[in-house]
C-alpha cells in the first residue's frame, strides 16, 4: 500500500519528534571536520549513469547533535563535474557530440537521523548508519573546449537565449543520502557518506530544450557560439538528419540534472556527554 503525501509526512514528523524527546544518555554538542571524495553528474550528457569519469571534490562540515539520534548538519563543498556524449552508448547522443565541464560550489543544511544510538567514546554505541535530507544552494559554470580553448557556455546562449536572459548560474537542490559514522577515539570519528542533489535547474550541462536557429546564434553571438551550439557529427548507421535543426531535440527539460558526492570525512566532537536528569 502506498501512503498519500499528508499521512506519510505525519509519520515522518512523528518519528522525528519522538527522537527529539530521547533524553536517556542524550549527547548534545557541536562537531566539525573536513572531507575529500569524488563528484559525479547525471543529466542530458550522462543519461546512462556512467561512473567512468570521477572528478575531485572536498569540503567542510559542521554538525549539531540534539541527542544520540538526531543532528542538524551544515556543509560547504567544492567539486568538478563533467559529461561527454562521446562516452555514451546511445547512438543519438554520440551523434549529438556535446560535452561540458563545470566547477560546483555548494552550501547545504540537512536534518540527519541515526539508525542506532550513537555516542562518542562509547564502547557499545560507537558506530551507526544514518540518513539525511535537506536543501542546498550551489553555483555552476558549464564550459566546453573548442580548438584548444575553453569557453563559458552560459555566456554564448547556445539554446538561443537572448543576451541578458541566460539561465541563472546559481540554483538550489533537494539533498538526500546516507552514510556511516565510526568512532576512532572519544573525540574523533570517520564519516563515510554518499549524498545526492536533485537540482532545481536543468542547465548544469548547458543542455535542456531544443536547438535554436544556428544562423541567429551566428549573427547575435558569433562563430564560437554557433560552433558550440551544434557540434553534431555523422555516425554510420544513425539517422542524424534532425540534429542541429531549429526546434529539434537537444535535451530533455522534463528531467532536471543531478549531482552526487561520495566522500570520506574526519570529524572532531567538541561537546560533552550529558547524563540523564534524575
Amino acid at each position: 500500500m502506498i501512503l498519500s503525501g499528508k499521512p506519510f509526512l505525519r509519520i515522518v514528523f512523528g518519528v522525528i519528534f519522538s527522537l527529539f524527546l530521547v533524553t536517556t544518555w542524550a549527547q548534545k554538542g557541536w562537531e566539525a571536520g573536513v572531507w575529500l571524495g569524488t563528484a559525479y553528474y547525471f543529466g542530458d550528457l550522462n543519461t546512462s549513469y556512467n561512473l567512468s569519469d570521477p572528478r575531485p571534490a572536498g569540503g567542510i562540515i559542521a554538525r549539531y547533535n540534539f541527542n544520540n539520534r538526531v543532528c542538524f548538519k551544515m556543509g560547504g563543498g567544492y567539486g568538478i563535474v563533467s559529461g561527454d556524449d562521446a562516452r555514451s552508448s546511445n547512438p543519438f547522443e554520440k551523434a549529438r557530440n556535446l560535452s561540458f565541464r563545470s566547477e560546483i560550489f555548494d552550501v547545504s543544511g540537512q536534518l540527519e537521523i541515526n539508525f542506532l544510538p550513537y555516542m562518542h567514546g562509547s564502547r557499545t554505541e560507537f558506530f551507526t548508519p544514518y540518513l539525511f535530507a535537506g536543501f542546498s544552494a550551489f553555483s555552476f559554470n558549464p564550459t566546453a573546449d573548442l580548438n584548444g580553448t575553453r569557453y563559458n557556455l552560459r555566456e554564448l546562449g547556445t539554446e538561443g537565449q537572448f543576451k541578458g536572459e541566460e539561465y541563472y548560474s546559481v540554483s538550489g537542490s533537494f539533498v538526500y543520502g546516507g552514510g556511516l559514522k565510526i568512532d576512532v577515539s572519544k573525540t574523533w570519528s570517520l564519516n563515510l557518506e554518499l549524498g545526492a542533489r536533485a537540482a532545481f535547474t536543468d542547465y548544469i550541462d548547458d543542455v535542456s530544450t531544443v536547438y535554436a536557429d544556428n544562423k541567429d546564434i551566428l549573427r547575435s553571438r558569433g562563430e564560437v557560439a554557433a560552433a558550440l551550439a551544434d557540434r553534431s557529427i555523422m555516425i554510420p548507421g544513425v539517422d542524424s538528419s534532425q540534429l542541429g535543426k531549429e526546434g529539434s531535440q537537444r535535451g530533455n527539460s522534463k528531467n532536471k540534472d543531478n549531482l552526487v558526492f561520495i566522500q570520506i570525512g574526519i570529524v572532531r566532537y567538541f561537546g560533552n556527554l550529558a547524563c540523564p536528569k534524575p
